[in-house]
């Protein structure tokens, strides 16, 4: 601040002139917009626009935080009350601006808020923005992150639309599908059909399975009943708790992002610094590789050509998890 400048009338009057210009400037317009929601009350402080210090780190409850509650509890009413996005990150993947916009609302599932999208697209059937639901991008990340040999893995949790890809893509390449609840064997089975290939089966055993693909329905009752070395991968956007000492967890689908992705200093949720959800992910493809389709309802691109993209530009898959130490 130039207060001594103003003091002893050494200011640059021109100064003042440029300030007025920039504030006159057209607003800059993105490329590509990620579209997210808040997870808690408390998780706003977390995003840029609250502490720098909670968003340079992974998202994790603070005691601390609820000293502030009348500041939380006044920020979740004004959110019901204005109920408009707000961008919170702006970042430069080379010639591409992207945007993060957080809309005022809290964990929903995708399905029931507009079924991935699709109810956008059928109300504008002439929209010109494409819409992603990175569903493509989830199933190759996961299927990267299962290890090779795996001959049958057990899926349980609420059945999603990546859920239902990843089990046929399992079943196509000779993996053995595993469900312990008849509603998700039913659901599955129907989806499938015949393209299970004999390999989508019920059990009642939790340790038949060295490998669980979870999601958010999995309870704590179940975890205890894994094997010990166990590996859960989540296929939901939200992590798996982890109860056990004596089994792996990988995180939720995300992947290394290059050196190039310019001002990354804040962390995406629950993940580390400069690694991103595939969710997030996919949109940045599809603008750079200038795909003209959406992918969002029941649609899905083609998973070997989405995996073979992200690689092409730089994204990593992230490390084999190691065991948990909670």
């Amino acid at each position: 601040m130039p207060i001594y400048d103003y003091i002893y009338g050494t200011v640059d009057k021109s100064l003042d002139t440029l300030y007025e210009i920039s504030l006159r400037r057209k607003e800059e317009t993105p490329n590509v917009v990620h579209l997210m929601h808040l997870t808690t009350p408390e998780s706003i402080y977390h995003l840029r626009v609250g502490f720098a210090y909670l968003a340079s780190k992974p998202y994790s409850s603070a005691w601390y935080l609820w000293l502030l509650w009348p500041v939380t509890l006044w920020f979740t009413m004004l959110t019901r009350i204005y109920r408009r996005t707000f961008v919170v990150e702006r970042n430069r993947f080379h010639q591409l601006r992207l945007q993060t916009w957080a809309i005022p609302n809290f964990r929903e599932q995708g399905k029931e808020l507009n079924r991935y999208g699709e109810v956008y697209v059928k109300k504008h059937p002439q929209l010109k923005v494409k819409l992603v639901d990175g569903s493509s991008l989830a199933v190759a990340v996961l299927l990267n992150s299962i290890p090779k040999g795996t001959t049958q893995v057990l899926l349980r949790g609420n059945l999603t639309k990546v859920a239902f890809a990843v089990a046929f893509s399992l079943c196509q390449k000779g993996i053995q599908v595993t469900v312990l609840r008849e509603d998700e064997y039913e659901k599955l089975d129907k989806s499938l059909g015949t393209k299970s290939e004999g390999k989508l089966v019920i059990s009642k055993s939790y340790s038949s399975c060295k490998v669980w693909l979870v999601g958010d329905d999995l309870t704590e009752e179940e975890q205890r009943k894994a094997n010990k070395g166990t590996l859960f991968i989540p296929f939901s956007q939200f992590p798996l708790k982890n109860l056990r000492k004596d089994c792996f967890y990988h995180t939720t689908p995300a992947m290394q992002t290059p050196k190039a992705l310019e001002n990354v200093d804040s962390c995406e949720n629950w993940l580390p610094r400069r690694v991103m959800s595939v969710w997030r992910i996919a949109g940045i493809l599809h603008a750079l590789e200038g795909w003209e389709e959406h992918e969002c309802g029941d649609t899905i691109s083609n998973i070997d050509k989405v995996w073979e993209a992200c690689l092409k530009h730089g994204f990593q898959p992230l490390t084999v998890p190691t065991q948990s130490k909670s």
